[in-house]
């Protein structure tokens, strides 16, 4: 995923692919053993998320 997204169809993808990781990791997730830095890092991919989101809808 190092590749520049410029299409828009591309740019989907790469959403639907960050989005999947993330309900990975959101599955992996075992709330009886969950640190504060796993949320953390779940706030974080969300962040990230919104910011390509943001990022996108100036090219479209």
């Amino acid at each position: 995923m190092g590749n520049a997204v410029r299409d828009k169809e591309s740019q989907v993808n790469y959403l639907k692919q960050r989005l999947n990781m993330f309900l990975d990791v959101l599955d992996a997730i075992e709330p009886e053993h969950t640190e504060l830095e796993d949320i953390d890092r779940l706030i974080k991919m969300i962040d990230d998320l919104e910011e390509k989101c943001e990022q996108f809808k100036k090219d479209w």
